[in-house]
């Protein structure tokens, strides 16, 4: 039989009681929980979380500044910049590169060095955050993307500004180029701390003044606040910093004297330096051959750099600052002011010239450039028809210590300072030098032969022109410049770089003045630069020097003809000119250009006339046929040795 069990309503009641207690006071630990945390993150936390909300919906944009103009001494425009529009990717905001780039290859030109170029910078992509496909799109191109934007998410179409040079390779080697921001330039940015004002930029100066003056040229980024979407498109512009654009800057350099330079040179390979001896300003600096800078601008391709790159004509290198080859008879001006003022010789001391010199004691011959001699020689007439002999007696005299260190005063052997990178120093030989170099003592006969310019003593024409403007200043030497004035971008205030003198040296001021009339006489009729100096309406003072590439036997005569080209002798010549009053010095080095008075004179002359008259020179440089004179003299050098390479340690073009 079933048991019945009787319910208890009160004790039900009571049980369910205390579970809704308990239910209720869980419901409310949950509650007040739940209020705790709103509070912490609407009040503790307000701040935080309003500036992550913020971040969300403001986008803060760089907006790069205008990069500063550089204008020579007539306000000629030598580099500029231009705006164009770019398409570009944000690779972050694409899902598939490769497919997006294969979708807008349909609609705008892709090439496949556009594809290498992208892909190359998207492997040093670090802080930037768009990268080009495709630049100076055209307008239709530009306006066809713009009705498929909605397709491609993370590609725009931008406009920005592009360098441009619009002298091309007249003045590769002086303004230089900008390129692309690579990583290694960005870890230099960023030591230097200056990395965040180059943000949404691409390009920095590689060569030249673009680089020397970049912090000036450059300018300071400005920075927009921008509210986007929950697309990420922009709205509307919260608030701007504007950018501030670069330094202008203003050059000594005058555009039409370097074109005339540069139309005298031909096809010749060279250089040729003429500065104000007034305050150093470089008027013209010409290396021949030269390149197209707008080539880097964009990313040079693969191809065309190794043209440029292997050419054995090396268009690379600036020869004004980089080349360095033997001075030759240019020094003997140098050389012939050494001996007054160490009291070695006197103006009217004169020698008796038979075609060679000898030590004492020895049978070697260093001969003459002119076989039977030139007679009775004094210092004058020395520098005037370039009597080797002279200096071999002379240099033998003053030996090799004394004649180093008076040559040192004038800049042989230092690098000058101008405003440009990679100048090299040249070298001023001494016997230390040597045993340090070679561990070999110096002989008398290298003394010898450093007293015509050759050996082991090497110089860039800009040490040339440098050293020539202490002769025309009476003393005086000014750093060679670049910069004359630059614009603040702000103020619009112009301010001008002061002269700076390098040295004031202490000479007799009658020893000068006969050096400086000897160099008169080099262009006047009987001097070896008569032709290059003739019908001048002003007194123009020179010096021919020829440097040999190559050594030649004992006894043997120099024969253009019967050597290879680019193993001929290097012509080159220094003036001055008016030589009362120099308004412009010039060093004209051509490389296998024969002799100085032939080839690089002619060149000198037709410059300075532009520059002093206004005479615009004509089609062609007349080039005589090889004269052999100064510097030419033959050297005991059995085996066929480029002079060039001979203890110079140097990079040669």
């Amino acid at each position: 039989m079933a048991t019945l069990r009787l319910i208890n309503p009160e004790q039900e009641f009571l049980r369910y009681r205390r579970r809704m207690e308990i239910a209720g006071g869980v419901a409310a630990l949950m509650f007040v929980g739940l209020f705790a945390r709103f509070a912490w993150l609407q009040v503790a936390q307000f701040d935080h979380y309003h500036a992550l909300a913020e971040n969300n919906r403001i986008a803060l944009v760089p907006a790069p500044p205008a990069r500063g103009v550089v204008y020579d001494r007539g306000n000629t425009v030598l580099a500029q910049n231009y705006a164009a529009y770019t398409l570009e990717i944000t690779p972050d905001k694409v899902a598939d590169l490769d497919q997006t780039l294969d979708r807008l290859a349909e609609i705008v030109r892709i090439e496949a060095s556009d594809r290498r170029r992208f892909r190359k910078l998207l492997a040093e992509r670090k802080d930037f955050e768009s990268i080009p496909i495709r630049n100076q799109l055209g307008e239709e191109e530009a306006a066809r993307f713009a009705v498929n934007r909605y397709r491609f998410p993370g590609v725009e179409v931008k406009a920005r500004l592009f360098r441009q040079y619009p002298f091309g390779d007249s003045f590769a080697h002086v303004v230089g180029y900008i390129g692309r921001i690579s990583q290694i330039d960005q870890d230099k940015l960023r030591e230097a701390g200056r990395l965040a004002n180059y943000r949404g930029t691409d390009h920095i100066g590689k060569l030249g003044l673009e680089a020397r003056y970049e912090a000036w040229l450059h300018g300071r980024t400005g920075i927009e606040k921008v509210e986007t979407d929950s697309g990420g498109r922009a709205v509307r512009v919260l608030s701007r910093t504007p950018p501030v654009a670069g330094y202008n800057l203003y050059l000594h350099l005058d555009a039409r004297l370097q074109q005339v330079a540069e139309q005298v040179f031909g096809d010749y390979r060279g250089a040729l330096v003429a500065l104000d001896p007034r305050n150093g300003g470089v008027l013209a600096l010409v290396s021949r051959p030269g390149f197209d800078p707008n080539l880097f601008v964009d990313g040079i391709d693969t191809a065309t750099w190794r043209e440029l790159n292997d050419s054995i004509d090396r268009p690379l290198v600036n020869r004004a600052l980089r080349g360095v080859y033997p001075p030759g008879s240019t020094i003997k001006p140098f050389v012939g002011l050494a001996g007054l003022e160490l009291g070695l010789r006197r103006p009217g001391d004169s020698i008796v010239d038979p075609g060679y010199f000898s030590l004492p004691g020895s049978t070697h011959r260093y001969r003459d450039w002119k076989k039977d001699g030139h007679g009775v020689v004094d210092l004058k007439r020395s520098i005037a028809v370039s009597c080797d002999t002279y200096y071999y007696g002379l240099a033998r005299d003053m030996g090799i210590e004394r004649m180093s260190g008076f040559l040192s005063r004038f800049g042989f052997g230092d690098k000058t300072g101008i405003d440009l990178d990679g100048e090299l120093a040249g070298l001023m030989p001494t016997p230390d030098w040597k045993r340090r170099r070679f561990k070999q003592p110096w002989y008398p006969g290298e003394t010898v032969i450093a007293g015509i310019g050759q050996g082991y003593m090497l110089s860039t024409p800009l040490q040339l022109a440098v050293a020539t403007m202490g002769l025309a200043n009476h003393g005086t030497i000014y750093r060679p410049q670049l910069l004359r004035a630059w614009r603040e971008p702000v103020s619009g205030r112009i301010a001008y770089a002061a002269p700076q003198v390098l040295g004031q040296l202490e000479l007799d001021p009658a020893h000068l003045r006969v050096i400086r009339e000897a160099m008169v006489e080099v262009t006047s009729p009987g001097g070896t630069a008569a032709r290059a100096g003739a019908n001048a309406p002003y007194a123009f003072a020179g010096k021919t020097g020829t440097a040999q590439v190559v050594g030649i036997k004992q006894g043997a005569r120099y024969d253009e003809s019967r050597i290879h080209a680019r193993h001929r002798d290097h012509a080159l010549f220094v003036a001055f000119a008016p030589a009362d009053a120099p308004r412009i010095v010039i060093a004209v080095m051509v490389e296998n250009g024969g002799s100085g008075s032939g080839t690089a004179a002619p060149m000198a002359r037709k410059v300075a006339d532009y520059w002093l008259l206004g005479k615009l020179p004509d089609a062609g440089v007349p080039v005589d046929s090889h004269d052999p004179e100064e510097g030419g003299a033959d050297m005991e050098v059995t085996d066929v040795e480029a002079a060039d390479d001979v203890g110079s340690g140097e990079e040669h073009p």
